[in-house]
């Protein structure tokens, strides 16, 4: 969940002058949502396989240089920023395990439920590739739930959150995330 320790109004403002072209206004926020990218940054890496060799400031980095080159993002608001922050680490974590896995010619990671997956920090690391491909079957399917799940599973954005960002009621996420997630550990069991 992201913090409401952030002076909120503060990172709007400077969203929207940085996607008005005002690239001081960059230089202002990244010291304000920081500590935040990190604690993102972090959450993600503990999902990941015992012994990656990514850290987290490598994982923030990347994720800076990809949102700096995001010339098309209208922001919205923090959260806006926060979700699509979360896409880009998602999007680093999988190309990073689909070329490890081309490495090792086939892998040998273990598979885990969305539900396992959910609590990874005290277990095995999902497969990060797997639930990208089942994630992506789905967004061809349903591409809102797929988007629910990504800004919960990935973004850890609350339910409220998430129903702010997509301009959606509570209860819709909460029906979205576990339609989705009933069909999204359906994928996973019928790949193993």
């Amino acid at each position: 969940m992201i913090s409401t320790k952030l002076p909120q109004h503060e990172v709007t403002e400077l969203l929207l002058a940085w996607g008005n072209g005002n690239k001081e206004a960059l230089d202002k926020l990244m010291p304000l949502v920081y500590a935040e990218l990190r604690k993102l940054a972090r959450q993600h890496l503990n999902k990941e396989r015992p012994g990656h060799t990514l850290q987290t400031t490598d994982l923030i980095h990347e994720t800076y240089l990809k949102l700096v080159n995001q010339s098309r993002v209208q922001w919205q608001n923090r959260t806006h920023f926060f979700g699509v922050s979360a896409q880009l680490m998602r999007r680093i974590l999988v190309d990073r395990a689909r070329r490890r896995k081309r490495a090792k010619r086939g892998g040998g990671v273990p598979m885990l439920s969305l539900d396992e997956g959910a609590t990874a920090s005290r277990k095995p690391p999902i497969d990060i590739v797997a639930f990208d491909e089942a994630l992506t079957r789905l967004a061809d399917i349903d591409p809102r739930k797929a988007q629910v799940v990504e800004l919960r599973f990935f973004g850890e954005l609350s339910v409220e959150e998430t129903a702010e960002f997509l301009k959606l009621s509570n209860i819709t996420i909460m029906r979205e995330c576990k339609m989705a997630k009933a069909w999204l550990h359906r994928a996973l069991i019928d790949e193993s």
